[in-house]
């Protein structure tokens, strides 16, 4: 008997091809963009099959806020790491 339930994988790839027509229409740079957010849901696959209360969608998108803030969260760091440079390099100066 074959599976009757379509794994989250195909799901995604399901949405995707959903999407087709929308990614045409972007620009090309905003067509990356949103080839990334995808294959942000993809690398949180398995917490995504476990999102049993949600649509398959949903929680893609929460995978692919998850990265979102992640690189937001490297991005503050960053700049927390390079403005303590700039006021050290400020002090020795004066």
């Amino acid at each position: 008997m074959g599976r009757t339930v379509p794994t989250i994988t195909q799901t995604l790839n399901d949405i995707e091809a959903q999407l087709r027509r929308f990614r045409h229409t972007l620009r090309r740079s905003d067509q990356r963009l949103l080839d990334d957010l995808l294959a942000s849901a993809h690398r949180h696959i398995a917490a995504i099959a476990e999102t049993q209360a949600l649509l398959p969608f949903e929680g893609a998108l929460l995978a692919i806020l998850l990265e979102q803030a992640r690189t937001i969260a490297q991005l503050e760091q960053r700049l927390i790491d390079l403005e303590q440079v700039w006021q050290s390099h400020e002090r020795r100066e004066t």
